[in-house]
């Protein structure tokens, strides 16, 4: 049993795998599809890059489309997605700290 906070984050990072990443993502109803498991590597391998998750909605939507382009790297896309706030979402499904800007 991995620890989380109030909020479903992980407390430790380093103990995500991709069957939690499945469980959260149950718990909002998302089924991960491949296009779900491109964003979720992305913002870990952006986590271990930076040692940060976005901060925000906005610079999410910048980093995605300069790694994937427009079409991936667009709000509507990513609300497809990750309902809610994406980064929020998607960060949380990651295994990621909680984004500091996102309600």
């Amino acid at each position: 049993m991995v620890i989380r906070n109030n909020e479903g984050f992980l407390e430790d990072a380093s103990a995500w795998t991709t069957d939690i990443a499945r469980e959260i993502a149950s718990e909002d109803a998302i089924d991960l599809s491949e296009n779900h498991w491109e964003i979720i590597m992305f913002l870990r391998d952006f986590y271990n890059e930076h040692e940060i998750s976005p901060p925000s909605n906005r610079l999410f939507v910048k980093a995605v489309k300069e790694a994937f382009g427009e079409a991936k790297g667009n709000s509507i896309y990513l609300m497809q997605l990750f309902p809610g706030t994406p980064a929020k979402t998607a960060c949380r499904i990651a295994g990621l700290p909680r984004p500091t800007n996102c309600l």
